[in-house]
């Protein structure tokens, strides 16, 4: 099909992002399928010797050689970048239009068996996410959105109303790659001090969607790949969530830390992270 893009505006024609939106969901269908039937099977291979819970799948590469197959079909020119092919996942994954891809979103979970992983695939510009589709295969869901069309759930609308959660609402983050981030002991206390509990589940896409849906008041990221955080991301800002980068300014796609916000907690979130980092 015909690409048309504007880098200054960041339009994409309506026709381009219907295209992407029906391919991310039929790639995000059929990876939901290939996931809950292969789970928990399997030993899975090490990416690196260090840190020692890097794996790497052969459902994830199956899945991700099927994802560039696909898009390089019916999307010529367009790259495709994925968190098993590529390996500088804690870098940009590119600049222009660019698909990025996480195959199997929460590995460690998915080889263990634990019903807590994703399939996370987005389109993005310089200006962010214009497409982004998560699969959350235990729950059966498909979550999708484009810039400017909000978010749906199985094809039903999603937004976040109100000015902020209940005290005793969630908070999520993530471990980083070799462990705990710096701080994250103190951000934790920090959150439980104002009634907040934190949870660690294991999947950087899902932790961002649980803001998405209204079951998290936020998600804190320190460190990630683009790929883990695109698709979600598309979710947030389509259902109303704020982003924030590590300085509390507004950015589609930070790359050096990140916080989603669901309306009302913005400043309470990031008064956590920002006391957390502040002590030495």
């Amino acid at each position: 099909m015909d690409i048309t893009f504007s880098r200054e505006s960041g339009h994409a024609e309506p026709a381009l992002v219907s295209h992407a939106l029906e391919t991310a969901g039929r790639l995000a269908n059929e990876a939901a399928d290939v996931i809950t039937a292969t789970a928990g099977k399997g030993a899975p291979d090490r990416k690196t010797a260090d840190p020692p819970f890097d794996w790497v799948t052969d459902t994830g590469r199956t899945l991700e050689r099927h994802t560039r197959r696909v898009l390089a079909d019916r999307f010529p020119g367009v790259p495709v970048f994925g968190e098993e092919f590529d390996l500088s996942g804690t870098a940009r994954a590119g600049t222009g239009l660019r698909w990025v891809v996480d195959p199997v979103d929460g590995t460690a979970n998915y080889t263990a068996g634990v019903p807590w992983c994703a399939y996370s695939l987005a389109m993005l510009d310089d200006h962010g996410p214009v497409v982004g589709v998560v699969a959350d295969p235990y729950r059966e869901r498909i979550y999708a959105a484009a810039r400017g069309r909000g978010m749906r759930v199985n094809g039903t609308p999603v937004r976040l109303e109100g000015e902020g959660p209940p005290e005793s609402a969630l908070v999520c983050t993530e471990f980083t790659r070799h462990g705990p981030w710096e701080g994250m002991d103190r951000f934790i206390t920090n959150a439980a001090a104002d009634r907040f509990g934190v949870r660690v589940l294991g999947s950087p896409a899902l932790a961002i969607t649980q803001v998405a849906l209204g079951q998290a008041a936020a998600a804190v990221l320190p460190t990630y790949g683009e790929w883990d955080v695109a698709g979600a991301l598309a979710l947030a800002v389509e259902a109303g969530a704020t982003v924030l980068d590590r300085h509390g300014l507004p950015a589609a796609l930070p790359h050096d830390g990140l916080l989603v916000a669901a309306p009302g907690m913005e400043a309470t979130a990031f008064a956590w992270w920002g006391r957390a980092a502040a002590v030495r």
